[in-house]
């Protein structure tokens, strides 16, 4: 026994939380998500095998996705920097706005039930899973990016969605930068840059909003964010990081969305199931 759960099944899921870790790091750098679109489903069944109480699974689940996809967003970020992809001025519209509905998002985690973040985040993948099968990036709203005005708004909303589902917000600005004439790859290394403020707010922001309930939570637990979570996940996924930036460059993408669109399309169907 170890911190009073079996070896073996500790053992199960840290091979879970490794393996989710590896891939977390190759999507941030392959498609900008930060990762937390697979770390979220996965610590979900993770803290729910530990125990913990249903209404505080999903706070804890998206506190330690931002922790973990800190460092791999920052990485990815400097990656794409050297090569030039990102756009300077877009990072400095959204990084101010994003920040401020990131911190909305976390204020709502001390305050709101579980299923709250259970829909926001089914709502979540389910879009992005239809919007990868359908192949995205044709979507247009402009050949020019918008006015300042509208990119911080685009930064609020961006955040907010961010600090509700655990993630770094490239899936969000993803598809606003492409919808506006952006290449992917661009778009993927701007959505990086946005992403590292956003994850660093939204994860004191649950520290803060969980600290209460930390009576309730497992062990090296500070606020929403599980520190053994983090300490097994995060060193893989930014190491993995760097990797899905070299694949993002030379790699035919389409089948590689279409099998992520199914990954995700098979988490929100959980997460309804959850609701039932």
């Amino acid at each position: 026994m170890l911190l009073g759960y079996p070896i073996s099944e500790l053992i199960w899921l840290a091979v879970l939380i490794l393996a989710a870790g590896a891939l977390t790091g190759i999507f941030s750098g392959l498609f900008g998500i930060g990762g937390g679109s697979v770390t979220v489903p996965v610590l979900y069944e993770v803290f729910r095998v530990l125990g913990v109480p249903d209404d505080l699974q999903m706070q804890l689940c998206i506190g330690t996705s931002l922790a973990i996809i800190v460092p791999t967003t920052y990485r990815s970020y400097l990656a794409h920097e050297k090569r030039g992809a990102v756009i300077p001025q877009v990072v400095k519209f959204w990084a101010v706005p994003a920040v401020v509905g990131t911190l909305v998002g976390s204020v709502t985690a001390a305050y709101a039930p579980s299923t709250v973040f259970k829909i926001a985040f089914a709502i979540f993948a389910t879009f992005i899973s239809i919007r990868m099968f359908v192949g995205g990036d044709r979507w247009s709203l402009s050949p020019e990016l918008p006015s300042r005005g509208l990119q911080r708004v685009y930064g609020f909303i961006t955040g907010l969605i961010s600090s509700m589902v655990g993630v770094s917000g490239g899936a969000v600005s993803n598809a606003v930068l492409t919808m506006y004439g952006q290449t992917m790859q661009r778009a993927v290394a701007t959505s990086a840059g946005v992403g590292v403020p956003i994850t660093i707010a939204g994860t004191l922001g649950y520290m803060i909003a969980g600290w209460k309930y930390v009576p309730q939570l497992p062990p090296l637990s500070v606020g929403f964010v599980s520190i053994i979570g983090v300490a097994l996940m995060a060193p893989v996924s930014s190491f993995t990081a760097t990797y899905g930036v070299r694949l993002a460059h030379w790699l035919p993408r389409r089948k590689l969305e279409i099998a992520f669109a199914i990954f995700l399309g098979f988490a929100s169907i959980r997460f309804i199931v959850s609701l039932i």
